[in-house]
């Protein structure tokens, strides 16, 4: 019967590079204001098309489907990435 190869039996598929402890944080807390900026920015964007009569134009509702969409992606991968920045590793292990 054939064997699966996994990535552990080719050497050098995926090299790796040797990043300091203080680059690691630097990203995480630029992700970290990024994930809070977009969340709330992109949420009082939200809320102000809800509110305002005015605003609820056929081409603002594209500028909603952008906020929401973009909303979406900060509260989902802002965390992951400043986690997997503070432990400096991908924590969720190879199937995650």
């Amino acid at each position: 019967t054939p064997q699966k190869m996994t990535v552990q039996d080719v050497p050098g598929a995926f090299p790796t590079v040797d990043v300091p402890d203080h680059a690691h944080y630097t990203i995480g807390v630029v992700i970290l204001i990024v994930g809070i900026t977009g969340t709330l920015g992109n949420f009082l964007v939200i809320y102000a098309f809800c509110r305002s009569r005015s605003l609820q134009t056929p081409a603002n509702t594209f500028i909603l489907n952008l906020a929401i969409s973009d909303f979406l992606m900060a509260i989902t991968q802002s965390p992951v990435f400043f986690t997997n920045s503070l432990h400096k590793r991908w924590i969720f292990g190879e199937k995650g």
